[in-house]
């Protein structure tokens, strides 16, 4: 029999390492592991049943009835600004030319079809006042149908700009759908771009447009959330023609540049005619709800190449010109 060697002993006993566990499979099964088939007590496997089928027993984060109750609004407006941010951040976006419009406004070629089919309508009940009002608007719509080409080449223009199509340093970024965000996140794709488009959940079904990047289409419970991702990369806000939705999102922008909630962006509205018939801005001023240094928040543009060339101009003149700011990675426009 060897006597165990002393502290002294040069050449100690060498203890046995097991193997590291199998961090998922195990020899011999944990009781735990095996549900109770009522050897001993016939009710058990019922009783356990009911156990398992109790809402109660949901693990909580994949319990949509217990995420979808009221308490949980606070979680839920976490989860939609954390999944959209994480998505965007993988994907590299660092910067967005946000564009707004109409989801009325379609193609010229749709608009034409659509007036024609009110034409036809209307001459055969040609009394009816509700049939003569849908062919006035559908005139309408086809004459505004020309920004839906000047939305698409501006498309165009800020794919380009961004570099190969691959890039997502810089996106265009839409509420995705249908209209005016459609012709822009559709110029994108022209170009083989990457584009985004946040979408938002409303009482009725609705669908995105089929031109945005799948990985870059992002889903919206919240109104407020969404615009704040709008915001957050926003290295400019452009306006098409548009009704409540383009209304409310492009005031939202101009509320927080004329309180310098965030820090100044350029805006474009698109179609002077347009948006001095929606809004008297002038009159504004002169009424003084809002002062005169208020009117150069904005600005007017009429074709695609002039609201680039504007968008660039500003950034030059506010000492961060595009290229020089994308090789930074500077954000303009990020709230407080």
């Amino acid at each position: 029999m060897t006597d165990p060697a002393s502290p002294s002993d040069p050449h100690p006993p060498q203890h046995h390492v097991p193997p590291p566990a199998n961090p998922r499979e195990r020899k011999t099964p944990l009781p735990i592991w095996q549900p109770n088939r009522g050897e001993v007590d016939p009710t058990a496997p019922s009783r356990l049943e009911q156990i398992m089928a109790s809402p109660s027993y949901r693990r909580a984060d994949r319990d949509i009835d217990f995420l979808e109750r009221s308490e949980m609004r606070g979680l839920r407006l976490q989860l939609e600004y954390e999944k959209a941010e994480l998505l965007l951040r993988e994907a590299g976006v660092d910067h967005s030319i946000v564009a707004f419009g109409s989801t009325r406004i379609t193609e010229p070629a749709l608009a034409r079809r659509k007036r024609d089919e009110a034409a036809a309508e209307l001459a055969a009940r040609p009394d009816d006042p509700a049939r003569a009002r849908r062919l006035a608007v559908a005139e309408r719509i086809v004459a505004k149908s020309r920004y839906y080409d000047i939305a698409r080449e501006f498309g165009r223009i800020v794919a380009n700009a961004n570099g190969p199509p691959a890039n997502c340093r810089m996106v265009l970024m839409t509420g995705g759908g249908p209209g005016m965000m459609e012709a822009a996140n559709r110029g994108v794709h022209d170009m083989g771009g990457r584009t985004v488009g946040l979408n938002i959940d409303l009482p009725h079904e609705q669908f995105p447009n089929c031109y945005l990047t799948p990985e870059l289409s992002l889903r919206f419970r919240y109104f407020a959330l969404r615009k704040m991702h709008f915001m957050l990369r926003a290295k400019a806000i452009v306006a098409f023609p548009g009704g409540f939705g383009t209304i409310d999102e492009l005031f939202e922008a101009l509320t927080l540049i004329q309180t310098r909630t965030i820090a100044p962006l350029p805006v474009v509205l698109v179609g002077e005619e347009f948006w001095r018939g929606v809004v008297d801005f002038d009159y504004l001023a002169a009424e003084g709800v809002i002062d005169p240094e208020d009117l150069d928040i904005f600005w007017f543009a009429e074709t695609a190449t002039e609201i680039w060339n504007g968008i660039l101009d500003w950034h030059e003149l506010n000492g961060t010109p595009l290229p020089n700011d994308l090789a930074t990675g500077q954000q303009i426009g990020e709230p407080k």
